[in-house]
């Protein structure tokens, strides 16, 4: 048998599956990042599903076991960001920011274990998520949300040809921005506490290995804060895109409606 080989198949130098002989096959192996993705999968699943049994069976009971842990951080997301950002009609939206916020923490945890996946630290993830966001916005906006775009309130005609390319360009920038938020943040964590260790390597020497050491696990406690930030960060701006979209603000915002009550309070109305 050939090194790294079985059969008629065996890795090549980019560690892919090929048949020797040539054959047409689908390679359908799953990569860490696959694993990592399934793995977060389940435990949201399995954790929410509890969270939602003990809540049904301590209604108008004071929370227990795990519910006790999770409810005051699904109640943050509520009252903190979705019901500020998005307003009346926050509630059919709590569904994806509160899938978007505890996929993108529990994942960050995950990249910080020993051998774990650094998912959203892969930029295909956080493109992903960027785009559901984007669809979202999309298909939920009202007319007000595309008036604002293409005939803003109170800007010249003069500057709407510029206005308008500008405001298009924003409508991509935003996702476009969260993607790379995202992946940024957790992968400059990582790098980071890589290039600490590699210290010892580049210096050869034992006695810098304490100092790299203390300043690695600072780091790797920091990134138990940039986890969980970046989780809110995220689900902050996504509420507040979705909340751009779905205001039913009309003229309200320049002063429009303002003058018509002042004119009302004049005339006794």
């Amino acid at each position: 048998m050939r090194p790294h080989s079985y059969g008629d198949y065996r890795l090549n130098a980019e560690h892919h599956l090929e048949s020797i002989s040539g054959r047409k096959f689908y390679d359908l192996s799953i990569t860490r990042n696959v694993a990592s993705l399934l793995i977060s999968a389940i435990l949201l699943i399995v954790i929410f599903f509890s969270v939602s049994s003990a809540y049904k069976k301590n209604h108008g009971r004071a929370p227990r076991g795990i519910q006790s842990f999770f409810e005051p951080i699904i109640l943050f997301v509520r009252d903190d960001i979705a019901k500020p950002n998005i307003g009346p009609k926050y509630a059919r939206y709590m569904p994806y920011l509160l899938t978007v916020f505890f996929f993108i923490w529990f994942n960050n945890l995950l990249g910080l274990m020993p051998g774990g996946a650094n998912l959203t630290g892969n930029i295909a993830v956080t493109l992903v998520l960027a785009l559901i966001t984007l669809l979202i916005v999309l298909f939920s906006s009202n007319k007000y949300y595309w008036q604002h775009i293409f005939a803003t309130p109170g800007v010249p005609l003069w500057l709407l040809p510029i206005m308008i390319p500008v405001e298009i360009i924003g409508i991509f920038t935003k996702p476009f921005s969260l993607m790379v938020r995202l992946f940024a943040n957790i992968t400059a964590g990582h790098i980071i506490i890589l290039s600490l260790f590699s210290l010892i390597f580049i210096f050869k020497s034992i006695a810098v290995g304490p100092v790299v050491v203390a300043f690695a696990l600072f780091m790797n406690v920091l990134e138990l804060l940039v986890a969980i930030l970046q989780a809110y960060v995220f689900t902050m701006l996504s509420a507040m895109y979705i909340g751009s979209a779905v205001e039913e603000h009309a003229h309200a915002d320049h002063g429009i409606g303002h003058e018509h009550s002042v004119e009302g309070e004049k005339y006794g109305h």
